[in-house]
């Protein structure tokens, strides 16, 4: 907890068409509008991970945009694990 802010990790699994189409580039800009630090990575299998860290309410704010069907390409679900933060991330990079 920074300044009385819980600070969590989000890790969501994004399902769908989600591969060569902008959705981690997309996925970037709206952790890094929300001040969130992570990551967003192809999955062999066809999915998305994110992994995001920072203030619980713009992680929820992130996870909301991942099923808002606002994103490049075609999300069909988001799974999402929720986990204390464990720090060393800086910036949001694709992977």
């Amino acid at each position: 907890m920074a300044d009385g802010v819980e600070v969590t990790r989000l890790t969501a699994w994004v399902h769908g068409m989600v591969q060569g189409v902008g959705f981690r580039w997309w996925t970037r800009s709206r952790a890094l509008e929300l001040g969130l630090v992570g990551s967003a990575a192809n999955l062999a299998d066809g999915r998305v991970e994110v992994i995001a860290e920072g203030p619980r309410d713009n992680c929820e704010r992130l996870l909301e945009a991942l099923r808002s069907g606002e994103s490049p390409g075609r999300v069909d679900h988001v799974a999402e694990r929720w986990s204390p933060a464990r720090g060393g991330l800086t910036g949001f990079v694709e992977r």
